[in-house]
């Protein structure tokens, strides 16, 4: 049986970060935990490049770009959509995620999902570096991890 498993080691990985500007309060905090994982991991910030998009909209087409780029590992895309009172929520949220996801597909790289959606800024800021951790983090150490990981996968002929 052989078995592959990532890790997460993100030393000699270069990867792309995508973060939007809109509720910048809360994505830069986002931002600063995706960094600050990677170089906890042995990552070389010098391998980082950050792109700044208006929203999470515009997330998946500056991802998609920067994976067929060959340039980089991984792409890691932060943002933050906070619920009001219409249903624009809804639709950013829906094609912002599978924008993101179709990147990742169809490019064969890595595209993690760091944007958080929330009912409440509240709710946000937890999610973007207090009780419930920084999901900026989280979304950087799946991207080490899925790099590394297709980094071990056998080459297709």
């Amino acid at each position: 049986m052989t078995e592959l498993d990532g890790d997460l080691i993100a030393t000699d990985l270069s990867i792309a970060i995508v973060v939007s500007r809109f509720n910048e309060f809360i994505t830069e905090r986002l931002l600063e935990g995706a960094v600050d994982s990677f170089v906890r991991h042995g990552g070389d910030r010098e391998r980082l490049t950050v792109s700044h998009v208006p929203g999470a909209f515009e997330l998946p087409l500056i991802a998609k770009r920067l994976a067929q780029s060959d340039r980089y590992d991984a792409v890691v895309c932060l943002g933050a959509v906070i619920r009001g009172a219409t249903s624009h929520y809804d639709y950013v949220c829906s094609n912002t995620a599978s924008g993101i996801a179709s990147a990742g597909l169809d490019m064969g790289v890595p595209v993690s999902f760091g944007v958080l959606t929330t009912d409440t800024l509240e709710q946000a800021i937890e999610r973007a570096g207090s009780k419930a951790g920084n999901q900026g983090r989280h979304a950087m150490a799946s991207a080490i991890e899925m790099a590394r990981l297709l980094l071990k996968m056998p080459v297709e002929r």
